[in-house]
């Protein structure tokens, strides 16, 4: 198995390990050529013409919303600008106005969840729906041709790159780092007003620190609502240095879960008629290509937290893919969900870890225990985008930096023969096959590293601390034809977790 996906084109890698890297992608990489993203075709194309006679009048255009769609979305534009031509732009569905952008806006999107700033979100009703054409000016003798591009999203449909951004926000597969477990005003997040009072915290100030923080990309993950995917949409478009990915946290009595990856509502009322059962609410969140991820499993649950810690029902791990193993400073102690993530692993199961801050005060100053970006979950994805981030969270290739900084980074791979796989992916090897390893580790001086096979902590050859801010580090393992996984841990000398990194897979 490789560790990139084919369609990712490398031209350069962003480094974290970068050498390793570079040999790997060079010998992965070679025999596939770079293919773009295929464009969505529009469902309908309306077409018309604007003259003298239209100005100073509204024109409106029908178009039918057929049963099924979820989203609408518009693309507008028309000829005659130079010559003193001007068409605004506004929405009726077939019950309501629903916005209007005027000059300012050729492309929007509305949605029950969400909607572009000017337009209002809302239920997405079959029926006959109409452009709203504002016609202050026309040049005179001027034929100006529109064309409106209508475009429908269906339930269960994923973004071709990302949800509130057209295009990633940066090109090029490198490791990015982000935080996916925040929490603001839609929910229980606070913070101190101007006046020193505890209010619900805008969600505006948690985006703004994650940005300071210097994040790539952010979920800000609310308890049951979808209400904060509209704020987000907004945000967007301004703080276009980070991705942002949908997401929010399932609260059921028996456990938390996030789900990243769509603005469509899911039922959350695990154990009533309508979600009886933990398999019922799989069904949902799978029918939405969603991704789910069981939250801080190591915390108790009780009257003081119910359903923090994980307690559901015949859960069935093998369609749980996901596992918060580090929650906020929760890495190491009895609250940790590092023993419950290798419980599945020993179980045979492929399961990535991530972290989450699972902050709830935006306020919060960087080396706070639940700042934003602490812990930091680092993937290695072929850009900045939605897809590619969550597809990279799917394939494991993914390492937590607990303290959240901007440059600790690992690299673990391992070679046998032919066969050259990183960490997240799955090789098979035959009994007395030499295994070789290879560590890159990276502005960790200081640190000692924990070579994890199958929970036991095993020697990694000869090494024993980190000597310098990059280092490479190399060992060897002989299979005995089992399964088994094997993953690094890189701790501080006091024994802190500083770095947990994901599973190479034997034999699975």
């Amino acid at each position: 198995m490789s560790i990139y996906p084919e369609a990712l084109c490398v031209k350069k890698v962003a480094a974290i390990g970068k050498a390793i890297f570079l040999i790997f992608v060079a010998t992965a990489f070679g025999a596939f050529p770079c293919r773009a993203q295929q464009e969505h075709q529009p469902d309908l194309v309306l077409r018309g013409t604007i003259t003298e006679a239209n100005r100073e009048s509204y024109v409106e255009v029908p178009f039918r919303v057929p049963a099924g769609v979820v989203r609408v979305s518009v693309e507008f534009a028309y000829t005659g600008h130079e010559r003193q031509t001007t068409i605004d732009l506004g929405l009726l569905d077939n019950e309501r106005f629903r916005g209007w952008s005027g000059g300012n806006k050729n492309a929007f999107t509305v949605s029950e969840s969400d909607a572009t700033p000017s337009y209002l979100p809302g239920p997405v009703r079959p029926g006959v729906w109409k452009l709203l054409l504002g016609v202050p000016s026309v040049g005179k003798g001027v034929r100006s041709e529109y064309v409106a591009k209508i475009y429908f999203g269906r339930a269960g449909e994923t973004a071709a790159t990302s949800t509130f951004e057209a295009a990633p926000v940066r090109q090029g597969p490198a490791w990015f780092r982000g935080d996916l477990h925040m929490h603001d005003a839609h929910s229980d997040g606070s913070c101190d007003s101007q006046s020193g009072k505890k209010v619900p915290c805008p969600l505006y100030k948690t985006v703004e620190a994650a940005a300071a923080r210097g994040l790539d990309f952010i979920a800000i993950t609310d308890h049951n609502t979808i209400s904060h995917f509209d704020a987000e949409r907004e945000l967007a478009p301004y703080f276009d240095r980070m991705l942002f990915i949908p997401g929010r946290e399932i609260t059921t009595f028996q456990g938390h879960a996030n789900v990243f990856g769509t603005t469509e509502f899911i039922d959350f009322r695990l154990t009533s008629k309508s979600v009886p059962t933990f398999s019922k609410l799989l069904d949902e969140v799978d029918s939405k290509h969603a991704l789910l991820s069981i939250n801080h499993p190591g915390l108790p649950t009780g009257s003081a937290c119910m359903g923090c810690g994980w307690s559901v029902k015949d859960t069935d791990f093998k369609r749980v893919h996901v596992i918060e193993a580090i929650n906020g400073d929760n890495a190491d102690g009895p609250l940790s969900g590092v023993p419950f993530w290798q419980q599945r692993l020993n179980d045979g199961l492929r399961v990535t870890a991530i972290g989450g801050s699972d902050n709830h005060n935006a306020s919060y100053p960087p080396d706070h225990e639940a700042a934003i970006g602490r812990p930091a979950t680092v993937v290695y994805a072929a850009n900045l985008s939605e897809r590619a981030i969550l597809d990279g969270i799917r394939a494991g290739h993914v390492f937590v930096d607990v303290e959240g900084t901007r440059d600790r980074a690992i690299a673990l791979m391992a070679t046998a023969g032919a066969q050259t796989v990183a960490m997240g992916d799955s090789m098979n090897v035959s009994t007395g096959t030499r295994i070789d390893l290879s560590l890159s580790l990276d502005n960790l001086a200081g640190a000692h590293v924990e070579l994890i096979r199958d929970g036991e902590v095993v020697p990694f050859g000869d090494h024993k601390s980190v000597a310098m801010q990059h280092e490479q580090w190399r060992a060897e393992q002989v299979s005995d034809g089992k399964r088994h996984w094997l993953r690094v841990n890189v701790r501080a000398q006091d024994g802190r977790l500083l770095v947990l990194g994901n599973p190479i897979y034997l034999n699975f």
